[in-house]
């Protein structure tokens, strides 16, 4: 699907905005994003790229945050996917490009999904390569609401992915009703996991579900070679953290030797 045709079919499938989807004109957030590389390590390249949000001259994520509320949510959500993507293309980003949202900013998928097949068209980003992302602990109106929201997207081509999976107490349910394309670990798992028997348990019982399911795993949080090789090991190849690159404000970070995991026998 191209995004003509999607930006199309989303107008098809929402005739009336909805009342949620209508931004101030003085409502302006000014920000910028830092890119992390979820990394390939079977190649050395990078899968994706996250994009982290964070003030127009390198604020914190968290200054930036303070700034949303209940009335400026939405706009803000928009806002980020429109930057990112703007940011993504001018720096010639290749392979996906993954952009958190708030499922609380989503009144109606297909309306709210407008802006960003037009940001995507506008920017020659091709839409089939962005991943939307959620943290599953985050507030949400509810699971219905957040499943909908998923169902949709995957319906227009994007990729899904559950970040901070094991973190919460509803990701399992989650999975029971949605099955996204892509999971992240949370970090707490992943620390020190190649000396950690318990860690290492819980993580091969979500690594066989996520087999027999078809979702493709992401290590995060990866610092040490040892939890890189455990995780190579286990036939998880996506893996990201500092062992790999701190995230570039305004930049794609170069790839370095740790990129590649290198068979020796």
């Amino acid at each position: 699907m191209n995004d003509k045709t999607a930006i199309r079919l989303a107008h098809d499938d929402s005739s009336r905005q909805c009342t949620g989807c209508r931004i101030p004109a003085d409502e302006i957030f000014d920000l910028a994003f830092a890119f992390q590389p979820i990394v390939d390590t079977r190649t050395g390249t990078a899968y994706a790229h996250e994009a982290l949000v964070r003030g127009p001259g390198g604020e914190s994520a968290g200054s930036v945050l303070a700034q949303v509320d209940e009335a400026n949510r939405y706009h803000f959500d928009q806002r980020c996917r429109t930057v990112a993507i703007e940011q993504a293309a001018t720096l010639d980003m290749s392979g996906y490009l993954s952009i958190n949202f708030m499922p609380n900013a989503v009144y109606q998928p297909e309306a709210c999904i407008r802006s960003t097949f037009e940001a995507a068209e506008k920017f020659q980003f091709a839409s089939d390569r962005i991943i939307f992302e959620t943290v599953e602990g985050e507030s949400i109106i509810s699971r219905s609401h957040l499943v909908e929201i998923f169902r949709a997207y995957r319906r227009f081509g994007f990729q899904t992915a559950i970040d901070d999976f094991g973190a919460g107490y509803s990701g399992l349910t989650l999975l029971a009703e949605f099955q996204p394309d892509l999971i992240k670990l949370d970090m707490e798992l992943v620390r020190g996991i190649d000396t950690d028997s318990v860690r290492q348990s819980i993580v091969r019982g979500v690594l066989s579900m996520c087999r027999d399911l078809g979702i493709s795993v992401i290590a995060e949080g990866i610092e040490t070679r040892g939890e890189r090789d455990f995780f190579f090991a286990h036939d998880v190849t996506l893996m990201q953290g500092y062992l790999f690159a701190r995230p570039g404000f305004r930049s794609l970070p170069a790839p370095t030797e740790d990129w590649r995991v290198v068979h020796t026998m």
